[in-house]
């Protein structure tokens, strides 16, 4: 066997400072646990449906693989692009998937991906794990799967963000092919401003991200270690009430598949990131902007700036929900993202295409 070697060295020692400085992470706001006896209300729910669904692969600019899913007809006259958010997959929109299905029939087509580092898409490098990337993979999605007819882009936290980021960089494209955003727990500004980065900005997790540029087959050998610090605060901010064990199962099985390198890459965007040149260019499009009022990593007071900014949309405020509304409150989110379309669709000339447009 090789020695490790100095990066190895680093490595290991930032593994070692990571765990001997568990204590010091504080985690608030944790939802009380499920009371004994109380009957799991999901304990028969199909969280596989995805895989059933019609799959290809669309390439990155970069020649990253994103995995995409696609429900409904490939002609339908109205295609909704779905992006999940940091650490899970396009599994987090399974309410959705299932409700919306049955709502719109074959007058939409749904299409889900999985982001870069995530689910069964491709592994990306370091300098790739940007917000900027995102909003350009979501172009690539968008130009290969939806080539043609009016687009209605939804995005939940780093999903959101990635929609953000298109629309700064690919202007031309909103109010011609996208005609409405839905921001779902997200931010125009990086979370340095507040939320989530409040329990990322201390040594642990500084010790943390040195280990993993340093020595990242190290990190990934030592992912219980290093889960140990990310993985509780992500958790206790998903929900804001007490969930289904089966529901809680559910979304910590895609942190816990979330490679422990793509967790890191990506926090330095997301803390730092900044797409509120976007916001004027989606000012004019129908939008919606929700989020719960119990969320740690996005608070409400950001969303209601973001609406402010954007005279079209429709502010939602999901009483209770943590960071994870779309499974917590399913109902709440499939129902504004259902008026979010039929806005979208009443405000265009393609209005007696698609059956359901009010």
């Amino acid at each position: 066997m090789k020695p490790f070697g100095k990066a190895g060295l680093i490595g290991g020692a930032g593994v070692a400072t990571v765990v001997g400085a568990l204590a010091g992470v504080s985690v608030a706001h944790r939802p009380a646990p499920t009371r004994r006896g109380r009957r799991d209300r999901h304990a028969r729910e199909d969280f596989g449906l995805m895989d059933a669904d019609r799959g290809s692969l669309v390439t990155a600019d970069d020649g990253v693989p994103l995995a995409v899913r696609e429900v409904g007809p490939a002609d339908a006259p109205l295609t909704v692009v779905f992006v999940h958010g940091y650490c899970l997959r396009m599994d987090s929109w399974h309410f959705q998937r299932r409700q919306l299905e049955r709502r719109w029939g074959s007058e939409v087509r749904m299409v889900f991906y999985d982001q870069r580092g995530h689910g069964r898409s491709g592994t990306p490098s370091p300098e790739s794990c940007t917000i900027g990337q995102l909003g350009r993979d979501l172009d690539a999605v968008v130009r290969a799967v939806a080539p043609d007819g009016p687009v209605v882009l939804v995005g939940h936290s780093m999903g959101g963000m990635s929609i953000l980021a298109m629309a700064r960089q690919m202007p031309e494209q909103f109010g011609t092919r996208v005609v409405g955003v839905g921001l779902v727990a997200t931010a125009a500004e990086g979370l340095n401003k507040a939320g989530l980065s409040r329990n990322l900005r201390n040594p642990v997790i500084d010790a943390f991200r040195l280990a993993v540029r340093t020595a990242p087959g190290m990190v990934q050998f030592g992912r219980g270690a290093a889960r140990a610090i990310i993985s509780p605060i992500l958790r206790a901010a998903s929900y804001g009430t007490d969930v289904s064990p089966s529901l809680t199962r559910f979304s910590e099985g895609m942190l816990n598949e979330t490679s422990v390198t793509t967790i890191v890459n990506f926090l330095k965007s997301l803390e730092l990131h900044d797409e509120s040149e976007a916001l004027p260019v989606i000012a004019d499009l129908p939008a919606l902007v929700l989020c719960g009022d119990a969320d740690m990593v996005i608070p409400f007071a950001q969303s209601e700036a973001m609406a402010a900014a954007l005279p079209r949309s429709e502010l939602v405020r999901v009483v209770s929900a943590g960071h994870l509304v779309q499974l917590e409150f399913p109902i709440r989110v499939t129902d504004a993202i259902d008026r979010l379309v039929n806005r979208a669709v009443a405000d265009g000339e393609y209005a007696d295409r698609v059956g359901f447009g009010g």
